[in-house]
C-alpha cells in the first residue's frame, strides 16, 4: 500500500544537509510531491515575462524546463548531477515521443518513445489514465526518481532508479527501472497504433534504451507525471 507521510520544509532541509555531510547521497528524503511550477525571473534560462520562448530556443526545453527548475530546487542535494535531466510527459500519448532529455547547458531537449504501466491504462487505449504507487498495480508512478547504476537483467542493460517522493517511493522494491524491449518501437506504433505496456517500469526502445541510459547515468533527476502538451 501507498505510505503518507508529512514532511516540513526545514526538518527536511536539516535532513538533506545532514545527508548529505554524512553520507553523500545514500540516505535520501521523501519529500510531498506537487505538478505545479514556477521558474524565477531572474534565472538565466528564463524566457522574458509575455514573449513565451527566446527566439532560437528550443520550445520543447523552454516548456519542461520552469517544472524541471522548481524540482531541482525542492529535491537539493538529493539529485547531486543537474547538468542532464529526463522528463516523462504522460499527459501525451504512447504513439508521441514523450520522454524527453534535457540538456541544461545547450537548453536543449530530445526526445523518445516511452511505454507506461499496463495497471495506468487497463484498457491499453495508448493514454495513461490513473498512476498508483502500490505492489501489483502494475501502474507508472508520477514523481521525481534518482537514477541509479546501470545493470544486466532479465531486459538486458538496464538501470535502477529510487523514487523520493510519497507517490512513488515503493519504485525499487516495486523494481520500477529503465530499460528496453521489443513492445517500444515504430513497427509496433504502424501496426496497432499505440506501443505495448510495462508493468511500472520505464520502457524504450530497442535501439534508443543505451543512449537514453548512457546520458542520463546515475545520480539525476527523472521526473514523471501529466504536464500538459
Amino acid at each position: 500500500m501507498s505510505r503518507s507521510r508529512s514532511v516540513t520544509p526545514a526538518s527536511r532541509r536539516d535532513f538533506l544537509a545532514r545527508a548529505a555531510g554524512a553520507a553523500g547521497i545514500a540516505a535520501l528524503a521523501v519529500l510531498p510531491y506537487s505538478a505545479a511550477a514556477a521558474t524565477p525571473a531572474d534565472h538565466p534560462l528564463a524566457a522574458a515575462p509575455g514573449t513565451g520562448a527566446a527566439p532560437g530556443r528550443d520550445p520543447a526545453f523552454d516548456r519542461l524546463w520552469p517544472l524541471v527548475q522548481r524540482e531541482l530546487d525542492r529535491l537539493g542535494p538529493a539529485i547531486p548531477l543537474h547538468d542532464r535531466v529526463g522528463v516523462a510527459d504522460y499527459s501525451l500519448p504512447s504513439d508521441q515521443p514523450r520522454f524527453y532529455l534535457l540538456d541544461v547547458a545547450a537548453a536543449t531537449a530530445s526526445s523518445y518513445l516511452v511505454a507506461h504501466g499496463r495497471g495506468s491504462d487497463p484498457d491499453h487505449s495508448g493514454r495513461v489514465q490513473r498512476f498508483s504507487n502500490d505492489f501489483g498495480s502494475y501502474a507508472s508512478s508520477e514523481g521525481a526518481y534518482r537514477t541509479g547504476d546501470l545493470y544486466v537483467g532479465k531486459h538486458g542493460r538496464s538501470m535502477r532508479l529510487a523514487g523520493l517522493d510519497e507517490t512513488n517511493d515503493n519504485a525499487e522494491p516495486r523494481a520500477i527501472v529503465i530499460h528496453k524491449a521489443w513492445y517500444v518501437s515504430h513497427g509496433i506504433l504502424g501496426r496497432l497504433g499505440k506501443l505495448g505496456r510495462s508493468e511500472g517500469c520505464f520502457v524504450f526502445a530497442e535501439d534508443e534504451a543505451d543512449l537514453v541510459m548512457e546520458a542520463l547515468g546515475p545520480d539525476r533527476l527523472l521526473l514523471a507525471g501529466r504536464f500538459g502538451a
